[in-house]
């Protein structure tokens, strides 16, 4: 029993504890930031870009402050999405729109997992998923423009709410720090609950179904019918079933020790990792955002913001995939 007890703390308790602290940071950022009125400076750094997408001053502040922590935008926008500040249609364009920011903190601890390793293959794959979050940004500006009606002069710029007593929206004054503290934690611990009856839960299912079987049973089907996955070398298939399975990390070693083996070559790599990228939504959204986005959202919106998400993600890989084939093997 005691065996049980301590697997059970070393591979559910501790891992859940590290995502839980990670949860708990951002939604505490995301208060303080709310609590200090910063969201109206932070938005003015995205101002022109969203307003031409016709997203206001919460999605602005949450695109810049994604930049910093995803966690906490997505924080700042089921608050906002809470208190009517904004409609479902522009959570979700704005969710979209954060897919550049939201990339750009991963970056440096892809690139430097992979370049070791790969070398040449990790700046093309690197550059070409740089791409296609551009490309879904970009997109989101177009859909904007066509879903969203234009803001009114009152919502492209914050108002002055005025400070009282005199004096206290100086950075400078006491009073200002112990009104935003006082704030931020207000709407810390009116949050806090939430998070965590939803995360938790959420996140043992997670490890109880993977402990059952079921991603690896799912992985599996997918290696004994690849018929689809034919244009690839079959010690391809390898690297794309360790990158759904083990996130990029394993995925990164058995491609190295192929590439340098003389199993596969550059453009074999790139391509292995490009179609692993296409497949592992499904299983990412699961293990990863279902977790995090129930305990900033309403279930249902959390849901449909995972799969619009990840389909369009998808989407935008299977374009640079098709382009790079073409150019690498056409």
């Amino acid at each position: 029993m005691d065996s049980v007890w301590t697997e059970l703390a070393v591979s559910l308790l501790e891992p859940m504890s590290r995502v839980l602290i990670g949860l708990v940071a951002g939604l505490f950022a995301a208060s303080f930031i709310e609590g200090m009125q910063w969201t109206r400076h932070l938005a003015r750094l995205a101002g022109p870009l969203l307003r031409r997408a016709g997203l206001g001053d919460a999605p602005a502040a949450a695109f810049a402050l994604a930049f910093f922590s995803p966690a906490s935008a997505n924080a700042l926008l089921g608050d906002a999405y809470a208190q009517n500040n904004v409609s479902e249609r522009e959570v979700v364009l704005s969710n979209l729109f954060n897919s550049l920011p939201s990339w750009l903190t991963h970056t440096p601890s892809i690139f430097f997992l992979t370049w070791p390793v790969l070398g040449l293959p990790a700046v093309i794959y690197t550059g070409l998923t740089l791409l296609a979050a551009v490309t879904r940004t970009l997109l989101t500006v177009g859909l904007g423009r066509l879903l969203l009606p234009p803001l009114p002069p009152a919502r492209g710029a914050a108002s002055d709410p005025g400070c009282h007593p005199p004096g206290s929206c100086s950075p400078l004054s006491p009073a200002f720090w112990r009104k935003g503290l006082d704030s931020a934690l207000k709407r810390f611990r009116r949050r806090l609950p939430r998070l965590l009856y939803i995360a938790i839960p959420i996140y043992i299912l997670m490890f109880f179904l993977q402990r059952a079987g079921l991603f690896e049973a799912a992985e599996t089907w997918l290696a004994n019918h690849a018929g689809f996955l034919g244009f690839l070398q079959p010690e391809a298939l390898g690297v794309i079933v360790l990158y759904m399975a083990a996130e990029l990390g394993a995925a990164v070693a058995a491609a190295g020790s192929l590439l340098h083996g003389g199993g596969l070559g550059t453009p074999e790599v790139v391509l292995a990792l490009l179609v692993g990228n296409v497949l592992s939504p499904p299983m990412r959204g699961l293990r990863h955002q279902l977790p995090s986005y129930t305990a900033y959202y309403p279930t249902g919106l959390a849901i449909k913001l995972i799969i619009i998400n990840q389909g369009l993600r998808a989407l935008s890989m299977i374009a640079m995939t098709a382009a790079y084939w073409t150019l690498a093997f056409a």
